[in-house]
């Protein structure tokens, strides 16, 4: 069985954390997410998929994330249900994130869009343009020319 679920899109609003009882992170948010556009149909539309992040990764994202961000999440898709106050049942079904990934941010956060941050369960904090010079160029291909003849490749 396969379970897995990749979304590219914009938060709705600004992230918020709350700690549960035994004290770990929890965050939920909401994902925007365009759907193709049919021929007949000229309006944009567009899903709302309710995503939670815990420990780490929503730490991270009550700091980092906010609202009109755009995040790549990786996850699973889960279902549970429970009685609201009223006494009625209540079915919820969400993106459980096991990474989150700022892909940029607005433009009104005064920041480059161009950074591109991570965060997952299993590691801490990830600058994904850590080994980038202040040119955003790769520390390897900086503009160093490598005089290699073909006959010294392996292959």
């Amino acid at each position: 069985m396969i379970n897995r679920v990749v979304l590219v899109g914009r938060v709705t609003k600004d992230v918020e954390v709350r700690k549960t009882t035994s004290g770990l992170s929890v965050a939920q948010f909401t994902v925007a997410c365009n759907r193709r556009q049919s021929a007949n149909s000229p309006e944009r539309q567009a899903d709302f998929i309710n995503c939670v992040a815990w420990r780490q990764t929503a730490d991270f994202l009550s700091q980092y994330c906010k609202k009109g961000a755009l995040v790549g999440v990786e996850g699973r898709i889960q279902t549970r249900n429970y009685d609201n106050a009223e006494g009625r049942r209540v079915y919820v079904t969400e993106v459980v994130c096991d990474s989150v990934q700022l892909l940029a941010r607005p433009a009104s956060s005064g920041m480059a869009n161009t950074t591109n941050m991570s965060m997952n369960e299993h590691n801490s904090f990830v600058d994904d343009n850590a080994g980038l010079d202040d040119n955003g160029f790769d520390d390897f291909t900086s503009g160093v020319s490598l005089d290699i003849s073909s006959d010294d490749l392996p292959f």
